[in-house]
C-alpha cells in the first residue's frame, strides 16, 4: 500500500469516526455526573430519523439538525426524569430508550412516507455539504504534505470539524472551569456536592442536555452528511461501539479521540479488505470482515485496557438526605 492509499483510507476513516466520537464525548458527560447512559444508540438513532425526514418534508437540513437535536433532548431527559427524579434502573432505563428508537423510527417512518420505514433520498443541496478550507487546491500542489491538507484536512462537513473540536473544549471544560470542577465531583461524591450547597439534580440535568445535543449532531451526520436519507438500524451499534470506545479511553476526551480513530481506521479497513485474496486462506468471507470493528471492541475490553476506573458514583441513584 502507497501513501496514495493511506490518504484516502484515513480519510474514510476520519468520516467513520465522527458519529463515534460526538457519541463517545456525549457519553463523558453523562457519566462524568454520574448517570450510565446505554441510551447513546437510540438516541443517535431518534436523531438521524428526526433530520433526514424533517429535511425531506422541508427541503432545509438545518431544519433537519434542529429536529435532531430537539429528538435526542427529548430522549435524554425521558432518561432524566427516569435516573433522576424517579431513581429507576440507569441500565434498563437506556435500553428502554434504544428499543423505543429502533421500532418507532420504522413505525412512523412508514407512517409518513410509507417506505417500509426508510425516507427518500436527499437531494445534494439539502444535505450537508464539504467544505473546501482555503488554498486547499494550490497547496494540494505541494508533494507530500499537499494531498494531506487537501484530501485529508479539507473537504469534510461542518459537523466533522466540530467533532474534532468538541474534544478540547471537553478537555478544557472539565479541567478548567467550574463547570467541569463540579461535573467530576458529582461523578464521583455528589453527597459532599450538596452538603456545599450545589444542585446534584441541576447538574445532571446539564450533562444529559449536552448528551443530547452530541447525540443528535451525531444522528443527523449519519443521515445528512455521510448518507442521504434515513434506513432501519442505520446507526448499527455506533452507541454501544462509543461506549467501548468510552471505557477504553477511561473517561478521557483526548483517549477518546485517539480511540474512536482507531475504530474509524478499523471500518475504513473493513471495506478495503472485502474480495481481497490473502496469501494461503485466500478470500476470507465478507461477514467476517464486516464484524472486525466489532470483534475489536471485545478483544480491546477483554484484556488490554488494563483497570479503567469509571467515576464511583456512576450508576447510582442520588437521594437528598432531609
Amino acid at each position: 500500500m502507497g501513501f496514495e492509499d493511506i490518504i484516502p483510507l484515513l480519510n474514510s476513516s476520519v468520516r467513520f469516526a465522527v458519529p463515534l466520537l460526538l457519541a463517545c464525548i456525549a457519553g463523558l458527560y453523562s457519566e462524568r455526573s454520574g448517570i450510565v447512559d446505554i441510551g447513546l444508540e437510540g438516541k443517535m438513532l431518534g436523531a438521524a430519523f428526526a433530520a433526514a425526514a424533517v429535511a425531506a418534508l422541508t427541503g432545509n437540513v438545518w431544519y433537519g439538525m434542529l429536529a435532531a437535536i430537539f429528538v435526542s433532548c427529548c430522549m435524554s431527559m425521558i432518561h432524566a426524569i427516569a435516573s433522576i427524579n424517579l431513581r429507576g434502573n440507569q441500565v434498563i432505563s437506556g435500553v428502554a430508550l434504544n428499543f423505543l428508537a429502533l421500532g418507532g423510527t420504522v413505525f412512523i417512518g412508514h407512517s409518513i412516507f410509507k417506505r417500509g420505514g426508510t425516507t427518500p433520498n436527499l437531494p445534494k443541496d439539502v444535505r450537508i455539504g464539504p467544505i473546501e478550507l482555503p488554498f486547499a487546491a494550490e497547496i494540494g500542489q505541494v508533494p507530500f504534505v499537499g494531498p494531506i491538507y487537501e484530501q485529508l484536512i479539507s473537504g469534510h462537513s461542518i459537523i466533522v470539524y466540530f467533532a474534532f473540536a468538541a474534544v478540547p473544549i471537553t478537555a478544557w471544560v472539565l479541567m478548567k472551569t467550574r463547570l467541569g470542577l463540579r461535573l467530576r465531583a458529582v461523578g464521583e461524591n455528589p453527597k459532599a456536592l450538596d452538603t456545599a450547597g450545589i444542585s446534584v439534580f441541576k447538574l445532571r440535568y446539564q450533562a444529559l442536555i449536552i448528551t443530547g445535543i452530541l447525540c443528535g449532531v451525531a444522528g443527523a451526520y449519519l443521515s445528512t452528511s455521510q448518507g442521504a436519507n434515513f434506513s432501519e438500524n442505520m446507526t448499527a451499534g455506533r452507541g454501544f461501539i462509543a461506549l467501548a470506545a468510552l471505557i477504553f479511553a477511561k473517561w478521557k476526551p483526548w483517549n477518546a479521540l485517539w480511540t474512536c480513530l482507531l475504530f474509524g481506521v478499523l471500518s475504513a479497513a473493513q471495506i478495503r479488505l472485502q474480495g481481497v485474496e490473502f496469501p494461503l486462506i485466500g478470500e476470507v468471507p465478507v461477514q467476517f470482515i464486516q464484524a472486525l470493528p466489532y470483534v475489536l471492541t471485545v478483544v480491546l475490553l477483554a484484556g488490554f485496557i488494563g483497570r479503567a476506573i469509571p467515576p464511583k458514583a456512576v450508576g447510582q441513584p442520588y437521594v437528598k438526605e432531609r
